[in-house]
């Protein structure tokens, strides 16, 4: 995702073509049907309990994470489109869909350059459409990677616009306990690392939460609508004698493993489509200073 020719995007390929050789977490992946880790190799819904078939090779560990869909060669693309509002100079919306016999997903992403102050902003829209006849359990969620180009991480700081965060054992898996919180804003990244995951996140007069970096007169901006309540924030440690210059804000329907925290009553807040229904909500990216 370029702005002025800056990438504001962790993409470590020269194309896609390479990208498609050696696929990784990188860019603005989606974490579907469900988000981060889960707590066994299964999930709990309406009571029934549905272990992973391990034998397809899809999942793997005793704690699956990130989901089926990210790399999957089932997604097609079903329309590509400009207008004067959308995608005007550079590239057009598109719409990715993927249907599976218990429920279908739609991902639009698109430049929006019509509504004052998201004049060139990217909005990536998530439409789930439960095909079943019971409530569907939503568990999803995105993983972008977001950096300040030419910039090194440790002079970045950090806004997280929660009240809140997610209390986790040592796997990483939430145990159902919250605590206020404790960061600072702005948070400066200087020697830190972050695997967290935070709720109650304060927004503004339209339901968003703004997330965001920034660093010698540049922002990068996420902004969460209201039906993403949770987030992971990540920001690894390097490998040695390496950097990593990007930060992960992530927008969840829950938080990790939230449907099997849910099904244990360790965790009321979990979002479910009833049989028919349908879900949508975006979250939108902006920088400045670029």
């Amino acid at each position: 995702m370029k702005v002025h020719g800056h990438n504001i995007v962790h993409f470590p390929y020269a194309d896609i073509g390479e990208f498609a050789q050696k696929p990784a977490q990188c860019a603005i992946p989606l974490l579907a049907p469900w988000a981060n880790r889960m707590t066994e190799q299964g999930f709990w819904a309406n009571g029934k309990k549905y272990g992973f078939n391990l034998g397809l090779g899809n999942v793997r560990g005793a704690l699956p994470i990130h989901g089926l869909l990210g790399n999957s060669p089932l997604w097609r693309v079903t329309e590509a489109a400009a207008d004067a509002h959308s995608g005007p100079r550079h590239q057009p919306p598109g719409v990715l869909e993927r249907a599976r016999p218990h429920g279908a997903m739609a991902v639009r992403a698109r430049i929006r350059d019509d509504l004052q102050p998201d004049r060139g902003v990217l909005e990536v829209r998530v439409t789930v459409t439960n095909l079943s006849s019971q409530p569907m359990p939503l568990m999803i969620g995105f993983h972008p990677y977001y950096r300040i180009p030419d910039i090194p991480r440790d002079e970045w700081v950090a806004h997280i616009p929660a009240r809140q965060r997610v209390v986790a054992d040592e796997r990483l898996i939430p145990t159902g306990e919250f605590k206020p919180m404790d960061l600072p804003s702005p948070l400066p990244l200087k020697g830190r690392t972050l695997d967290d995951g935070f709720i109650d996140l304060e927004r503004d007069s339209m339901g968003r939460a703004h997330f965001s970096i920034e660093a010698a007169g540049r922002t990068v901006e996420a902004m969460f609508g209201p039906k993403y309540p949770a987030a992971v924030v990540w920001e690894p440690a390097p490998p040695p004698g390496q950097t990593r210059d990007f930060i992960c804000f992530e927008p969840m329907t829950a938080v990790t493993s939230g449907v099997n925290l849910a099904h244990d009553g360790k965790y009321s807040a979990l979002q479910s489509i009833p049989a028919g229904g349908r879900w949508t909500e975006s979250f939108w990216v902006r920088a400045s200073g670029m």
